[in-house]
């Protein structure tokens, strides 16, 4: 009787794996920029208008804030697994988009509008910033096809 239960009550599973999927997108390019950019190559801190301590703190607490995503996406991905309803395709899609929105929200709002960091000082950023918001661009394409492909497929099934 639980399991019909559970069954009838099941949320919506598309948004359920969009949710996990974005997190974990979020949360894995924001990592991957804090230790590329941040870390190993030195081009810039999550906050660089202060001292150089401001700009450490500033990135432990965007380090902090990438791997709260992750770890949340990952804890909703395990509990679609649990409840045996992974879509891998809308999942993957997902992650992708999250990782380009969370990238073209860091190359336009913080790099441009706030100002608070560029990807790298150096005289032509322009090229920088292209590279930056063409492959978020591309990040974000890919991952809306794959997750419409993922919604058809499951609606012609009659899923939801």
């Amino acid at each position: 009787m639980a399991d019909s239960k559970m069954h009838d009550d099941k949320p919506d599973v598309l948004k359920r794996n969009m949710l996990s999927g974005i997190l974990f997108g979020v949360g894995l390019v924001a990592f991957l920029d804090e230790m590329v950019f941040h870390q190993l190559l030195h081009w810039h801190h999550f906050y660089d208008q202060s001292t150089t301590e401001a700009g450490l703190v500033s990135d432990g607490f965007f380090h902090a804030f990438s791997w709260l995503a992750t770890i949340g996406g990952l804890f909703l991905f395990a509990d679609l697994r649990r409840r045996n309803i992974f879509q891998r395709q809308a999942w993957w899609g997902a992650v992708l988009l999250g990782s380009g929105l969370f990238q073209l929200y860091d190359g336009t709002i913080q790099h441009k509008w706030m100002r608070i960091h560029q990807i790298r000082y150096v005289e032509n950023v322009g090229v920088y910033d292209w590279i930056w918001n063409l492959t978020a661009a591309g990040l974000i394409i890919v991952g809306a096809v794959l997750v419409l492909r993922s919604r058809r497929l499951h609606q012609s099934r009659g899923e939801r």
